[in-house]
């Protein structure tokens, strides 16, 4: 009998998620001050606008 005997070479990869915290501080400033300013002109519209009708 004879054995085969596979050399298999196996490659290892490690994967790191690399987050720049400065980069997600800045957009989630961006996104803050998208919900201020929509909360804002809400705010002038049922205070200034809506009430002239």
């Amino acid at each position: 009998m004879t054995t085969n005997q596979r050399n298999l070479e196996i490659e290892e990869r490690h994967v790191e998620k690399k987050s720049d915290s400065s980069l997600v501080a800045s957009t989630f400033i961006k996104y803050a001050a998208y919900v201020i300013i929509f909360f804002g002109a809400l705010y002038f519209l049922v205070r200034y606008v809506f009430p002239m009708f």
